[in-house]
């Protein structure tokens, strides 16, 4: 399971398409092994309340949380975060070109024993398949 929650500022909103971005991220989390494919979940929220810097309203920002289950080493979870943040460097790249705008990543462990999960997205994605 990773949950990848992207907060951006709202006046990105017509500078990024933010869909793109977050099909962005999914496409490269499912090419990465420690991530389970039915447990990739990727949001987007924008935020219309920000001051930045010096308080200019031309910057903005992207900031990625990654919550994922604990047990992966922390040379796994690196791996997966230089992948990610590459990814969205790249798709951002036309956007930094021309605004300005800071990108910040974070990837932490949730405790499975505080965090119960339920769901049947594995039962749909083996029904896809069987009818394929």
């Amino acid at each position: 399971m990773p949950h990848f929650h992207v907060e951006y500022s709202g006046n990105l909103e017509d500078r990024v398409d933010m869909g793109g971005l977050c099909a962005c991220i999914r496409a490269t989390a499912a090419g990465i092994d420690t991530f389970p494919l039915p447990g990739i979940r990727v949001r987007a929220t924008r935020v219309d309340h920000y001051a930045i810097a010096d308080g200019s309203p031309k910057h903005g920002f992207v900031d990625i949380s990654i919550r994922l289950r604990a047990g992966r080493s922390n040379d796994v979870k690196q791996d997966a975060t230089r992948k990610i943040f590459e990814a969205v460097k790249a798709y951002l790249e036309p956007a930094f070109a021309q605004n300005s705008i800071a990108l910040s990543l974070e990837m932490r462990d949730i405790d499975p024993e505080l965090s119960p999960k339920t769901g049947t997205i594995r039962d749909h994605l083996a029904a896809t398949k069987q009818e394929s």
